[in-house]
C-alpha cells in the first residue's frame, strides 16, 4: 500500500471531522456575528448582520410574548403580591416609612413643616371652627348638655381649699378693699343727704333710752366730723381702719365664708335656677359674639411657634413612639383587607400601566449584540460547545463511512 492509497484511507475522517466540526462553529457564531451590516459597495453581503442582531426585534417581541403568557400571567402576579403584600412586610415597611418621617422633622426641615402645620391651625382656628360654630348656634339646645355636665361635674362640686382660701382673703382684704378703699368708700357714703336721711330715720324708729339720745344730741354732727376726719386725716384714717379690721377678725371671717361658700350649700330650686340663668347668658354670648371671639383670638395666636411646639412634642414624644408600631399594624391590617377584596381589579389596572412586556421588548432592544452573545453564551454555552464537537464527530463518522466504501469496492 502506498501513501496515495493511506492517504485515500485516513483523509475522509479528518476532512470530515474538520469540516463538521469548522462548519457548526461558524453557523453558531453567524448567530451573532457580524454585529453590524457589511457592505461591498451599495450591496449588503448576505448574511450580515449575524442571525440573532438581525432579528433583535422580532426577538424581543417573542421574549415577552413567552414571559408574559408563561410566566407574569395574572394569576401569577396576584400571588406574588401577596407573598411581597403580606401583613408583616406591610408593616414593617409602613414602620419604616412612620420612623423616617418622624425623623425627617429636624432643623433643616422644622421652618417649612412648621408653616404648612400653622396655616393649618389657623385655617381650622380662625375660618373653619367659626363657620361650625355659627351653623350650631342655631339650634336651640346649643352647648345645652356640655354646660350641664360641666356645671354639675365641676362648679357643684367645686369648694375652696384651706390655703386658697387663706389667699383669697388676703388678696381681697389688700387689693379689693384695703384701707384706703374704705376710707374713701365711706367718705362717698357720707354725703350731706345720706346723712341727713340717717339722722331722720334713727330719730323717727328709735325708742326709749335712744329716743331721748337721737332728739338730743342727733347722728348728724357725728357723721359729719367723721367724713371731715376721713377726709383731713387720711393716714390716721387708715391706720383706725387698718386697727378695725384686725379686731374685728375680717381676714378670718372672709376666710370662713370662703371655706364655707358651696354651691350644694343652696337650695336644689336656686341651683336649677343658677344652672339655666348662667348656661343661657353663655350660650348667648356664644352665639351673638363667639364668631367674632374666634377670630380675635386666632388672630392674636402665634401659630407658628405653636407648630413648632407640637412638632417639638411630637419628635420627641414616648407616646408616639410607642404608638407607631401599633398604627403600622392597623395599617397594614386594612391593607390586607383591601387587597384581599380588589386585588384582581388591582392587578388588572396594574399590568397595563407598568407596560412590562413593553418594558422587555424595550430592554432587549436596546441591548447591545456583544452583551447578547455574552449572555446566551453564558446560558448555553455548554450546550453549544457540544453542537460543535457533535458537528465534528458527525463528520469523522462520515467521513470513515467513505473510507469504508472505498475498501469495499478496492
Amino acid at each position: 500500500m502506498n501513501w496515495t492509497q493511506v492517504l485515500e484511507l485516513v483523509l475522509p475522517p479528518i476532512l470530515g471531522g474538520a469540516i463538521g466540526y469548522f462548519t457548526n462553529d461558524i453557523a453558531i457564531n453567524m448567530l451573532f456575528r457580524p454585529y453590524q451590516p457589511i457592505y461591498i459597495g451599495k450591496r449588503r453581503l448576505p448574511f450580515t448582520p449575524g442571525l440573532i442582531p438581525r432579528n433583535q426585534s422580532r426577538l424581543a417581541q417573542r421574549v415577552s410574548d413567552t414571559i408574559m403568557s408563561s410566566l407574569l400571567t395574572p394569576a401569577e402576579l396576584q400571588n406574588l403580591t401577596r407573598r411581597l403584600l403580606q401583613v408583616e412586610r406591610v408593616q414593617a415597611a409602613l414602620l419604616w416609612l412612620l420612623n423616617v418621617a418622624r425623623e425627617q422633622i429636624k432643623t433643616e426641615t422644622e421652618q417649612r413643616t412648621a408653616k404648612i402645620l400653622a396655616g393649618i391651625l389657623h385655617d381650622l382656628f380662625g375660618r373653619s371652627l367659626p363657620r361650625l360654630l355659627k351653623v350650631l348656634a342655631k339650634k336651640e339646645d346649643f352647648l345645652e348638655e356640655q354646660f350641664n355636665h360641666i356645671f354639675d361635674d365641676v362648679l357643684l362640686e367645686f369648694q375652696l381649699t384651706d390655703e386658697q382660701a387663706d389667699q383669697l382673703a388676703d388678696w381681697l382684704l389688700q387689693s379689693i378693699l384695703p384701707p384706703d378703699v374704705l376710707r374713701l368708700g365711706l367718705v362717698d357714703f357720707l354725703t350731706d343727704r345720706n346723712i341727713a336721711i340717717i339722722d331722720e330715720g334713727f330719730r323717727e324708729r328709735s325708742s326709749g333710752t335712744y329716743w331721748v339720745v337721737a332728739n338730743l344730741f342727733g347722728l348728724r354732727n357725728t357723721l359729719t366730723r367723721l367724713r371731715t376726719f376721713c377726709l383731713d386725716e387720711k393716714e390716721e384714717t387708715n391706720s383706725r381702719l387698718a386697727e378695725l379690721i384686725d379686731s374685728l377678725s375680717i381676714r378670718e371671717r372672709l376666710q370662713e365664708l370662703l371655706l364655707n361658700l358651696s354651691l350644694q350649700n343652696l337650695p336644689v330650686s336656686t341651683v336649677r335656677q343658677l344652672r339655666k340663668t348662667m348656661g343661657d347668658s353663655i350660650r348667648n354670648y356664644i352665639q351673638s359674639e363667639g364668631i367674632d371671639l374666634l377670630k380675635k383670638l386666632s388672630d392674636s395666636l402665634d401659630f407658628e411657634g405653636i407648630s413648632k411646639l407640637i412638632l417639638n412634642r411630637l419628635r420627641n414624644s414616648s407616646a408616639v413612639t410607642s404608638s407607631l408600631e401599633l398604627v403600622s399594624y392597623e395599617l397594614a391590617l386594612i391593607l390586607d383587607r383591601y387587597l384581599e377584596r380588589d386585588l384582581e381589579e388591582i392587578v388588572a389596572k396594574i399590568i397595563p400601566i407598568l407596560a412590562i412586556d413593553q418594558v422587555i421588548i424595550d430592554r432587549v432592544n436596546s441591548t447591545p449584540p456583544q452583551e447578547l452573545e455574552a449572555a446566551i453564551q453564558g446560558i448555553v454555552k455548554s450546550e453549544l460547545q457540544a453542537i460543535v464537537n457533535l458537528g465534528g464527530v458527525l463528520g469523522v463518522v462520515v467521513g470513515s463511512i467513505q473510507t469504508i466504501v472505498f475498501l469495499l469496492r478496492s
